[in-house]
């Protein structure tokens, strides 16, 4: 059983003047623009198909041309190692160098057969076979063979690696060199997910991991149709190039391509604006009605979200009450409609309601100050530490939780970082908080609830390390019923996610405040066959320049 999200009932896109559905003044704009008088109804592009790609038509592409692009996240401190990798910047470049034995397409969200030949074979329950398509080879020239493979997936599933994809992997039993060109996987259950499992794993040539994994991180060398030449430490650009020797479905469509790393909003709206830059991500809420008026703009509903979570193992937040009260005193449509302009979908379970398995949770949080401060007169917590990570597109979002706390009798000792810094914080001091507020996307990885699920709850670096919740009567239940659902199929692997959902929803270790909708804008004179898509980043797989 798959969990694929229909492309038709998550694509949004706008052209010049469309809509967004958020505030009077913005719809206003556009409408004087042009805009459609249904201005719930987007139009898309010039040269939108059905699944929503928005370009310049197939034939001007140029050979040699060239893609740039501006992105909003910073570089990560763990380099591009895809099984320590977890940075939006990093995963997202890797998309384009790296390559799974199947991959999942960051737009249309499909599983398809990337460095394998075909997708994977079943031989039996729990036996399954790859094999590796022809003329693979590194970027460095070197084939591509079992070893590599084995290698790739035994270091992921190696606990001293303590890579976080492991968790997503759990069903893996062995995986064994056929012959130099197949790979056997045994399974240690039947499991109805392994063709679009087995994406989370990059193939890395063992031979140059084995010899410095550290030059590899910095440096990687894998599969993918462009190559890494700056990795944009010095820079903050990274640069890609075309990898001539790529035999795989996805081939460059330009000969270079260059990031260019601005955290800053109006600065890569600028860019934009300017065409320095073919496509931004993380679209500024206040630039929408301005780059619709000359750029095309897409807002793309997905998993994405902004998480409250909480420090279970220590007092206040050991007693779920508190846990409780905190997510009752925030005002989720405000937050929605107001600190992210509709961008942002108020949350009623784990999953956004457009996702397969989706199902409204046991315990709603729908804004209500009269429980919290029940709860809180309960319990007797006056006073709190809230952390919270400085991404741009929520900067409006975090005055609003800090005032619904101090609106539910919370003194608030508030304190605002970066990202990694955020977690830098935390995973070295257990105490060092009560509450954090950050985004997070782990669809970047996949779609299905099980993979998800898996992200915050079943690794031991969240559940143990951060929210110090591993080993509570909870944890233990969700691990459970993570099991039952990974080993069923259908209704029944769906009731068990469901009960999932609810386990979460009333001890909150960490739950999202809403689902995002991802804002992309981009030119689509230049860029041929781009397509804006749910998940944190920007593709250009499969996508040609005219420039």
């Amino acid at each position: 059983m798959t969990n694929q999200m229909p492309v038709t009932s998550r694509r949004s896109l706008l052209k010049l003047a469309g809509s967004f559905g958020a505030a009077a003044a913005f719809t206003a704009g556009l409408a004087a623009c042009g805009a459609p008088s249904d201005s719930t109804s987007p139009t898309a592009a010039p040269g939108t198909t059905d699944a929503g790609a928005s370009s310049a038509p197939a034939s001007s592409a140029a050979a040699d041309g060239a893609i740039t692009a501006a992105i909003s996240y910073e570089l990560g401190t763990n380099g591009y190692d895809p099984m320590t990798t977890t940075a939006a910047l990093t995963v997202a470049a890797n998309w384009h160098t790296m390559e799974g034995l199947t991959e999942i397409h960051p737009a249309t969200r499909e599983v398809f057969a990337a460095l394998g030949k075909d997708l994977p074979t079943q031989v039996d329950d729990t036996t399954w076979e790859v094999a590796l398509r022809d003329g693979a080879v590194f970027h460095d020239g070197t084939p591509v063979t079992a070893d590599d493979v084995v290698f790739s997936f035994q270091r992921v599933l190696d606990p001293a690696n303590k890579s976080l994809y492991a968790s997503f992997i759990p069903f893996i039993d062995s995986v064994a060199k056929k012959d130099d060109t197949t790979v056997t996987f045994t399974l240690k259950y039947p499991f109805s997910l392994v063709a679009e499992r087995l994406s989370v794993v990059k193939i890395v040539p063992k031979a140059l991991v084995e010899a410095d994994q550290k030059a590899f991180d910095l440096a990687p060398v894998g599969t993918g149709p462009y190559k890494l030449v700056d990795n944009g430490a010095g820079s903050q650009k990274i640069t890609f190039e075309r990898n001539d020797a790529y035999t795989g479905p996805q081939p460059a469509r330009a000969a270079t391509m260059e990031w260019q790393i601005i955290p800053d909003d109006s600065t890569r709206t600028n860019a934009l604006t300017s065409d320095t830059v073919q496509a931004i991500d993380s679209v500024p809420v206040a630039n929408l009605a301005t780059l619709a008026e000359t750029k095309s703009v897409a807002a793309e509903q997905g998993f994405g979200l902004v998480f409250v979570m909480f420090n279970t193992g220590s007092a206040p937040m050991d007693d779920v009450r508190n846990r409780q009260a905190v997510m009752y005193a925030l005002d989720y449509e405000k937050i929605c409609s107001v600190g992210m302009s509709d961008l942002a979908t108020p949350a009623t379970c784990f999953v956004h309601e457009d996702h397969p398995a989706y199902k409204a949770a046991k315990v709603q949080y729908p804004g209500n100050q009269a429980k919290a401060k029940e709860l809180l007169a309960q319990t007797g917590l006056t006073q709190v530490r809230l952390l919270a990570s400085d991404h741009g597109f929520f900067a409006n979002v975090r005055p609003m939780i800090k005032e619904s706390l101090e609106a539910a009798g919370l003194t608030v000792a508030y304190e605002e970082k970066k990202s990694s810094d955020v977690y830098a914080t935390i995973d070295s001091n257990p105490d060092a908080f009560d509450i954090v507020v950050a985004p997070g996307d782990p669809s970047v990885f996949g779609d299905d609830a099980d993979l998800l699920l898996r992200w915050w709850y079943a690794g031991e670096t969240w559940t143990d390390a951060r929210m110090h919740w591993k080993g509570q009567e909870s944890h233990t239940k969700v691990q459970e019923l993570l099991d039952t659902a990974s080993q069923a199929t259908g209704d029944e692997q769906k009731a068990a996610w469901h009960e999932t959902f609810d386990v979460i929803s009333e001890n909150v270790p960490l739950y999202p405040i809403f689902h995002r909708k991802t804002p992309t804008a981009f030119d689509p004179e230049t860029l041929q066959d781009f397509q804006p898509i749910a998940v944190t980043g920007l593709s250009f797989v499969g996508v040609g320049s005219t420039k």
